[in-house]
């Protein structure tokens, strides 16, 4: 059952683009960006900066990396490089994996294999004097789960990156939709690693985005870090590039009272917390089209 009222929802959707930085009724910090080019450099920056500011304090830095939005790889690959920020005190949280139907990893070339993605787009154009240690990638797997469940809930992330899904879901971290196993908003803020079924609105939003709409082809399983991970972090920065299967989902986290329905939400209870949208993710079609009327007269004959 939706927590969300479809006029609430109506009226969110229907303001500019524009118009949501500075919206009086906005309740997290928000940032819009022209296009993807733009996005990728201010999120490669926020994490080289996270770095460098430990590595003068002599301290580790510990962070939680998502696998995507892909416009980022390629600039944090070249302020490493060319700035010579070391990684070697750098501890790398992956948020999460996808899974076979029977909570297996995929194979190798897997375009659903978040590991072999990461090892050439996040780790594999860096210097290699540079570069993360191999025992400091901490991947989430069925077999690493409870250790870094563990290592996690010792010492929270310095910052958490991240993007977000139809539902809002941060991370794995999805609307709970069973008609027999229901979660509330604290359920939810309190979840941590676990292994799950993928919902079918995700798997219909993949199967849309890579593989011309073959669901069949999707993996059906997922690892990943809680929320209560991601929360535990000292920032939380969040981004989207992705367009339209983002956009109704953004307007409900900039507008909405936390809700299971969106887990993006619990942002909102976050002391440093920033979700960040190109402006193609950030328009609406509702807020393009003020001809459109979706619910008709009020009352019977007005």
């Amino acid at each position: 059952m939706s927590h969300v009222k479809p006029r609430d929802l109506y009226r969110w959707c229907k303001v500019r683009a524009e118009d949501l930085v500075g919206h009086p009724d906005r309740r997290v910090p928000f940032r819009l960006v022209r296009d993807s080019r733009e996005m990728g450099l201010l999120m490669a920056e926020e994490l080289v900066a996270v770095i460098a500011a430990k590595n003068l304090e002599g301290q580790p830095t510990r962070a939680i990396v998502p696998c995507g939005p892909t416009c980022w790889y390629a600039p944090f690959t070249d302020l490493v490089n060319s700035r010579g920020v070391s990684l070697r005190n750098l501890f790398v949280y992956h948020m999460d994996e996808c899974l076979d139907w029977q909570g297996r990893l995929l194979p190798r070339n897997h375009p659903y294999n978040f590991r072999t993605f990461m090892e050439e787009h996040f780790y594999g154009g860096i210097q290699p004097a540079l570069a993360v240690p191999e025992s400091q990638r901490f991947w989430l797997l069925p077999s690493t789960a409870d250790e870094i469940r563990k290592m996690l809930a010792e010492q929270p992330a310095d910052i958490a990156l991240g993007g977000w899904g139809q539902d809002g879901h941060v991370a794995y971290n999805q609307a709970r939709r069973h008609p027999f196993s229901h979660v509330t908003l604290e359920d939810i803020a309190n979840s941590t690693v676990r292994i799950q079924e993928n919902n079918l609105d995700t798997i219909l939003a993949l199967a849309q985005r890579t593989f011309g709409s073959a669901y069949q082809f999707v993996p059906p399983m997922s690892i990943t870090l809680g929320m209560r991970e991601c929360l535990a972090a000292r920032r939380i920065r969040v981004f989207s590039d992705t367009g339209a299967w983002k956009q109704t989902a953004l307007r409900v986290a900039l507008f909405s009272e936390p809700t299971p329905e969106y887990p993006m939400t619990l942002l909102q209870r976050h002391p440093d917390a920033l979700i960040t949208a190109t402006l193609e993710t950030a328009r609406h079609p509702i807020s393009e089209h003020p001809e459109w009327d979706l619910f008709g007269p009020s009352e019977p004959g007005a």
